[in-house]
């Protein structure tokens, strides 16, 4: 805890704050906490600033601010975006994407081990595996579903749903939905905690 802690104090506090000229430093700890407690869901600037300002949380936040501190921060490796891809089109949307934190143990030191979603923290960690092999990563939006993840390398694509468990059925059949809607023959995956022995 005491390491992960200097970790964060070294990046967050040090490293971004004093590289950009940071004046705001309350505005880009909550922005860090906002990510920390949302990773694997749809976070926009917008919506950011939104919830930073209604909930009275910082003095005054817009987007544009917003949008250059979770620039920094992905250019600090603290997090890192996922975009959406259009599955038929592969197109890049530039809408709904998701973050992911670069170390679940850093989201604890900023949130307290508060809010633990482990189908979030695991697909996290999916996330991280796939960049580690080399893969590009992306959302994957086809018609009104959503797989966690389209990976991409020189080999094609393969696509990937996480989830903590799909012993109950109707977990399993949302999971398996996204996957079936998908016409081409690229591998799918669900990835899950599950033990079934073979």
């Amino acid at each position: 805890m005491a390491y992960l802690n200097d970790i964060y104090n070294a990046i967050v506090k040090k490293d971004i704050i004093e590289r950009n000229s940071i004046k705001d430093m309350a505005l880009l700890e909550n922005i860090v906490k906002y990510v920390s407690s949302n990773i694997g869901s749809s976070i926009s600037a917008n919506k950011i600033s939104d919830y930073l300002n209604s909930n009275k949380i910082v003095e005054k936040s817009n987007h544009l601010t917003v949008d250059n501190y979770l620039k920094m921060l992905e250019n600090a490796f603290i997090v890192y975006k996922a975009d959406r891809s259009d599955i038929r089109s592969k197109a890049l949307l530039k809408t709904l994407g998701k973050y992911y934190i670069a170390d679940t143990g850093l989201r604890n030191i900023i949130l307290g081990f508060r809010n633990i979603d482990e189908g979030h923290l695991l697909e996290n960690v999916v996330y991280l595996e796939l960049l580690r092999r080399g893969y590009q990563v992306y959302i994957g939006k086809n018609d009104d579903s959503e797989v966690d993840f389209v990976a991409v390398n020189e080999k094609g694509e393969e696509y990937y749903q996480v989830a903590f468990t799909v012993k109950d059925e109707k977990t399993l059949e949302r999971e398996l939905k996204p996957l079936n809607n998908i016409n081409d023959h690229n591998p799918k995956f669900i990835l899950t905690t599950d033990y079934a022995p073979y």
